[in-house]
C-alpha cells in the first residue's frame, strides 16, 4: 500500500468515474484499474464495485477512504513543512480580512509587505466571513482576521482574540448632527444608517441599549461588507455609518468626518480574532501577519 493508490482511491470516490478519474490523475484508465487492483489484492478484499459505468466504494472501500484522507492530509503536512522550513521569512501570506480588518488593514499591510519584505507575496481575500472559513478549510487560506462575532466556534478552528476596538456612529463633517453636543437614537433615526451585516449578539445590544427600533433588521439601511464603500457613502451623503471609529480615523484627522455624539453613548465595540486551523503548520512568513496586526488592530 502506498500513498499514490490512495490518492487513486480518493480521486475515483469523488469523480464516480474510472475515466474521469483517470483523465483527473493524468493516467490511462487501464493503470488506474491496476493500482486500485493492487490495492484490493494487498486487502484481500474488494474496494470498488465496477457496475456500469459508474464506479461505487464497498463499505470496506468507504472505510479506507475515511482513512486515506487522513494520511493524504498528513502527507501533505509534512511536505508542507519541510517547504516552510525551506522558505524562512520568504514564502506567502494568503488571508481572508473580514469587513472592519479589511478597511484597517488592507493598505496598509500591502505598503508594509512591500518596503520591508520584498521577498514576501500577499494574498488578500474579502467577502462574507462563511465564505472565507470555506476557503480556510479548504486550504485556499492560512488565516483569517475577522471579528469573531461573527465565526461559530468549530473543532477544527483555531480562534485566537486580537482585542476589541470602539465602535460609533460617523457622519460627514457639515452633518447636521455633527454640531450636536448630545444626539438621541430617535434623532438619529432620521437618517440612513449605512453598516456591515452585524452579529445576532451585536444586534441583542443594541435593542438592549437604545430599544426595540435599534434592531439592525430595522435600523441599517445601507448594508455592505466594504467599510470603506460605506464612508465614501457618508462623505458624500447625510447616511450615518455604524462601525468601528478606528476605520475612519484618517477622515477625521482630514476634517471631512466627524463622530456623532451619542446619548446615552455607544458602548459597543469589533472584537477581533485570528483564526487558522488545527493541526495546519503554519509558516514563519506567517509571524509578519501577526506582529502587524497586533500593532494595527488597536484605538
Amino acid at each position: 500500500m502506498n500513498l499514490r493508490q490512495l490518492q487513486h482511491l480518493a480521486a475515483l470516490a469523488e469523480e464516480a468515474s474510472f475515466s474521469r478519474a483517470a483523465e483527473r490523475l493524468h493516467l490511462t484508465q487501464s493503470a488506474l484499474s491496476r493500482s486500485l487492483q493492487g490495492l484490493e489484492d494487498e486487502l484481500g478484499a474488494r474496494l470498488v464495485d465496477r457496475a456500469g459505468r459508474r464506479s461505487t466504494l464497498t463499505p470496506l472501500g468507504e472505510a479506507v477512504l475515511t482513512r486515506a484522507h487522513r494520511i493524504l492530509l498528513e502527507a501533505a503536512e509534512i511536505e508542507r513543512s519541510a517547504e516552510l522550513l525551506r522558505q524562512g521569512e520568504a514564502g506567502t501570506i494568503r488571508v481572508g480580512l473580514g469587513s472592519g480588518p479589511g478597511a484597517l488593514l488592507m493598505t496598509p499591510l500591502l505598503s508594509h509587505v512591500a518596503a520591508r519584505y520584498p521577498e514576501v507575496r500577499v494574498t488578500i481575500a474579502r467577502g462574507s466571513t462563511e465564505l472565507q472559513v470555506q476557503q480556510l478549510r479548504q486550504r485556499e487560506l492560512d488565516a483569517l482576521v475577522i471579528d469573531v462575532r461573527r465565526i461559530a466556534p468549530a473543532p477544527d478552528l483555531v480562534i485566537e482574540p486580537l482585542g476589541e476596538l470602539r465602535g460609533g456612529f460617523i457622519c460627514r463633517a457639515g452633518h447636521p448632527l455633527a454640531a450636536l453636543d448630545a444626539v438621541s437614537f430617535e434623532a438619529l433615526m432620521r437618517y440612513p444608517v449605512a453598516t456591515t451585516p452585524l452579529s445576532d449578539e451585536v444586534a441583542r445590544l443594541f435593542v438592549a441599549h437604545y430599544g426595540p427600533g435599534a434592531d439592525p433588521a430595522r435600523m441599517a439601511a445601507l448594508v455592505c461588507e466594504d467599510v470603506t464603500s460605506l464612508l465614501d457613502t457618508v462623505r458624500q451623503t447625510d447616511a450615518v455609518f455604524l462601525g468601528i471609529v478606528a476605520a475612519a480615523r484618517p477622515g477625521i484627522a482630514a476634517g471631512e468626518l466627524a463622530e456623532v455624539r451619542m446619548a446615552p453613548p455607544l458602548v459597543a465595540g469589533a472584537r477581533f480574532a485570528y483564526v487558522r486551523l488545527v493541526g495546519r503548520t503554519e509558516a514563519p512568513v506567517m509571524q509578519v501577519l501577526r506582529r502587524f496586526v497586533v500593532e494595527r488592530l488597536r484605538d
